[in-house]
């Protein structure tokens, strides 16, 4: 007895010994995956000499204003950066720097000023963010080539960064808080602690009705309902996928179901809302669309990151990869509405597309917090941004006319209103789209928080063109209201066409009452009726400062060659309306070839639109009441509610149906058809009516979190 006791206190002390062992092996091997990641980069050696040679005595550089802790200033962040960066030139293996006396006095020095000085941005961020990563960073890499009382000025500096810090709520800044925690919890070498965070980090994947990741995809970080998921959401993933790819492998690694989560989440919330999955949607920007360098192309980091710590979807995450990469085109095509965020994207292999909308449900634009976005009143308003390249919009903010956004209907007033007014609540619950996957057509029961205006709007899409509708619009004041088709970079020549000519237009403003088609850059804009359009193609002047007051924003002038195509309805409009038809990637002689287009519109009235495409046999229909429509000599398609229906046929029957309740108030839709289908399924019942002639058809619809989601039914 006493001999099997023993075997068994020795068998558990061999396995709490051996476990600690791993752990503590564990929590090394992270530590160095992640020191070895800071030492990755580069290191620009003549920047880092400078840097030596250019600070004082008393550890400071002089071209940084260290008085100025603003949320428009703070350029303190440019001396921590500083400071991370000598970190990595004299910690960098192979760096002619590693090691440099020079340089680790350089180090100590203006670390000293910055503990001395302890400095606190008005912006939160920075207190419990910002300076805690670049601070956690220096420490992870000088590790003990810091002094003790370094060390110990530091840390709580990088304490700020901890789960009771009032920035950790639960939306994109947590799970950075997080992770800032871990990395000081490793420098500390605590393992109890360290794989407590790390639960904390993969319990941050989850979906939420509030702060977060959605039931769509998309992603909230404010209780605004704005779209965040290129900024705070993309961060969040950023993170995650960091943490993910640092555990793999070892007793910390995460979950297969958070894994999975996050991948879904990354390639359908994200990747759908960038084009080509490569550059981000300008349409889906808020005030970062006023900083230099936010539409550039994303990089392969975090697609990587996810393989490392999973094969989920691996073919997905290579693809991403490769069109970064710039090592082959997109074969992606998607229909993808977000409807938590009423927020619709479009991508097909040679162009990218997607509409910005608001609701009762959600508000219109981010407020412009720290001083930037002080333009963007309008740009929620149907935007419609394309992109055949990725690159027609990149960094052309500083001459934007802000009057004049893609897509949206706008009153143009003498100036906008002021920035506190820029975020408003949607005033109507009609707004949202239908898509099987593939295809798909958005609408928006527009009316103006800012102004007395209102019009119903509605976009149609199909493999190589889309439609846009307007009806309804109504302004009561004489200022003139306009909608605009594009605002984006000139390039190359501006052509403009009727039925029997074509011309090439000089650099102006044009009047084109009598055009029928104008073509630019690989677009074509073909207008099925006459309408009042108005074209300028000419040098537009303005400067970030206007737009960011951010410090660091140039406040010199700067010059693009611009290209805006609007239609102007006039002053005191009533019951006004718009159509025309975008083919994107399209060249000019396969334009005038086929010009005649296989789009029909159905009707375009304030009670109903409607397009069909005849080479695909798919109609899309939104009805503002109930009501139908023939969309052939054959069928005939209604709905008893207001909705929008989308169908495929063979030219004479049904062959699916897509539904979706834009106002989120239904839990059954109930839609008729021509033809005779006697089917049930799980969500709906299918009855011929021999009175009627018509096929009845009643849907149940999501509901809860999934409100506004479409459902489609093959037969």
């Amino acid at each position: 007895m006493k001999h099997t006791l023993r075997l068994t206190f020795l068998f558990l002390l061999l396995s709490f010994t051996s476990g600690a062992i791993d752990a503590k092996s564990d929590l090394e091997t992270i530590r160095k995956r992640l020191i070895a990641e800071y030492l990755e980069s580069g290191i620009d050696q003549a920047h880092i000499q400078q840097l030596i040679s250019t600070l004082q005595p008393d550890g400071t550089w002089i071209d940084i204003n260290y008085k100025d802790v603003s949320k428009t200033g703070f350029q303190h962040s440019v001396h921590l950066n500083n400071l991370v960066a000598m970190s990595r030139a004299y910690k960098k293996p192979g760096s002619k720097l590693k090691g440099d006396k020079k340089l680790k006095a350089a180090i100590c020095l203006a670390l000293n000023y910055w503990l001395a000085n302890d400095f606190i941005c008005e912006n939160w961020w920075w207190n419990q963010i910002g300076t805690p990563n670049a601070m956690i960073n220096v420490l992870m890499v000088m590790d003990t080539d810091l002094s003790k009382e370094q060390v110990e000025k530091l840390l709580p500096i990088v304490g700020r960064a901890n789960l009771n810090a009032s920035g950790a709520r639960p939306s994109g800044d947590r799970i950075k808080i997080a992770g800032i925690l871990a990395k000081t919890l490793l420098f500390q070498r605590n393992e109890a602690q360290f794989a407590e965070i790390v639960k904390v980090i993969e319990g941050e994947i989850k979906f939420s009705t509030a702060r977060g990741m959605q039931y769509d995809y998309s992603f909230h970080h404010r209780e605004d309902w704005v779209n965040n998921t290129l900024s705070y959401g993309l961060g969040y993933a950023d993170a995650f996928a960091e943490w993910a790819a640092i555990v793999s492998g070892t007793n910390y690694l995460f979950g297969e179901k958070p894994l999975h989560q996050l991948v879904d989440y990354y390639l359908d919330g994200i990747c759908k809302m960038m084009i080509f999955g490569k550059y981000p949607d300008t349409g889906a920007l808020n005030r970062d669309i006023t900083r230099s360098g936010a539409q550039e192309a994303f990089g392969t980091k975090t697609p990587e990151r996810l393989l490392q710590a999973s094969d989920y979807r691996k073919s997905e995450l290579d693809e991403i990869i490769r069109i970064r990469k710039g090592e082959g085109k997109t074969t992606l095509s998607h229909a993808t509405f977000y409807w938590n965020t009423d927020h619709f994207s479009y991508q097909r292999p040679n162009f990218y597309t997607s509409v910005r909308m608001y609701s009762t449900r959600n508000h219109n634009m981010e407020y412009p917090y720290n001083g930037e976005g002080l333009t963007n009143h309008h740009r929620g308003d149907g935007t419609n941004y394309i992109s055949v390249t990725g690159q027609e919009y990149q960094d052309i903010s500083p001459v934007y006319d802000w009057q004049k956004i893609p897509g949206a209907t706008i009153m143009q007033k003498p100036e906008l209103p002021a920035e506190e007014e820029i975020q408003k609540k949607g005033l109507t619950d009609f707004i949202g789209a239908v898509t099987d996957g593939k295809y798909g057509a958005a609408v928006f029961d527009f009316k103006s928080p800012h102004d007395p205006l209102e019009a119903r709007k509605a976009w149609f899409f199909f493999d190589k063109e889309y439609v846009c509708l307007g009806a309804g619009i109504n302004s009561r004041t004489k200022l003139p209201v306009v909608t605009t088709l594009n605002q984006c970079y000139l390039n190359d020549n501006v052509l403009v066409g009727t039925s029997t000519e074509k011309s090439v237009l000089t650099s102006g403003e044009h009047a084109l009452d009598n055009a029928q088609w104008v073509y630019h850059n690989g677009i074509a804009y073909i207008f099925p009726e006459a309408q009042k359009v108005v074209l300028s193609n000419q040098t537009q002047t303005g400067s970030w400062f206007k737009i960011n007051r951010q410090i660091d924003s140039p406040k010199e002038e700067v010059s693009r060659n611009v290209f805006k195509l609007w239609i102007n309805h006039g002053s005191s409009v009533q019951n006004g309306s718009y159509a025309y038809i975008v083919v994107p990637a399209t060249s000019l002689n396969e334009m005038e070839t086929n010009s005649k287009r296989p789009v029909e519109i159905l009707a375009n009235t304030p009670e109903i639109q409607a397009v069909k495409h005849s080479g695909l046999n798919i109609s899309q229909v939104v009805l503002y009441q109930s009501g139908e429509i023939q969309v052939s000599p054959e069928i005939k398609v209604g709905c008893e509610s207001p909705g929008i229906v989308m169908i495929k046929t063979d030219g004479k029957a049904v062959k699916s149906i897509s539904v979706a309740d834009p106002a989120h108030k239904l839990s059954r839709i109930h839609v008729y058809f021509s033809g005779k289908i006697s089917k049930t399924g799980d969500n709906f019942t299918a009855t011929w009516n021999e009175r009627r002639q018509l096929t009845e058809l009643a849907i149940d619809l999501p509901q809860a979190m999934y409100a506004g989601k479409s459902v489609t039914i093959d037969f």
